[in-house]
């Protein structure tokens, strides 16, 4: 299993450090209806990931698939196809940086989360973690490494676990900083956003690199 747990780490990683998702968790923080829409953003961030990487688990545990000593060529050439997928979505990201000293645009549906409710924002996290390409293609990486790792029951729930806590760290972490001291976090929050605005784009261009090149590793080395 701990082969397992540090093939899924960097996958985790992945989802975890998503500025959009963490700067959309802090513009709720900041908004009316703090406590509420942040709480319910952070329930849809984890639902979301834990059915992808559930279903991807359950889907990949049927690939027909030796002992462990086996090659794996459809677990591989799955792993390959992610890293490359991942390849095109780092050089889109890198593209898209900004390049000069101003804040670049926000999506659009971000200037509304000062009025959303609490079911608002749980929906709105849903399709952050489950609908987002990128997220999708960490979990289908995860659940191909748990679900073709040939674990038992235990260890595939707690591989999972592990996974689902450490991509929802980042989203978590603000929620209950604000829950537990709301009046020290407002000064904080402003500045981690603004930073995160304006990296957002190297940030990830970076971040899908490096996993998209241990991805293909992974693939290359199933055969």
């Amino acid at each position: 299993m701990g082969s397992v747990i540090g093939d899924i780490l960097p996958l985790a990683l992945g989802i975890a450090i998503s500025p959009v998702p963490i700067i959309a968790a802090i513009l709720m923080l900041l908004s009316p209806r703090a406590r509420s829409t942040g709480v319910g953003f952070l329930a849809g961030w984890v639902l979301g990931v834990v059915i992808a990487v559930v279903a991807f688990t359950l889907l990949s545990s049927l690939l027909p698939e030796s002992d462990d000593d086996a090659s794996k060529p459809i677990a591989g050439t799955i792993k390959i196809i992610l890293g490359l997928l991942l390849l095109l979505l780092a050089a889109k990201q890198w593209r898209a940086r900004p390049t000069g000293a101003g804040e670049p645009p926000l999506p659009k549906w971000m200037s509304a989360i000062d009025s959303m409710t609490a079911s608002r924002g749980l929906l709105l996290g849903f399709a952050l973690s489950a609908l987002n390409p990128k997220n999708l293609l960490m979990s289908v990486g995860a659940g191909v490494t748990i679900g073709g790792a040939a674990l038992g029951g235990g260890e595939s729930t707690v591989s999972i676990v592990i996974f689902v806590v450490i991509a929802a760290s980042t989203v978590a972490v603000p929620v209950i900083g604000y829950l537990a001291a709301s009046s020290r976090m407002a000064g904080p929050l402003e500045k981690l956003r603004g930073w995160l605005v304006h990296n957002n784009s190297t940030v990830m261009a970076v971040l899908l690199l490096v996993i998209a090149v241990v991805m293909v590793g992974k693939g290359i080395s199933s055969f």
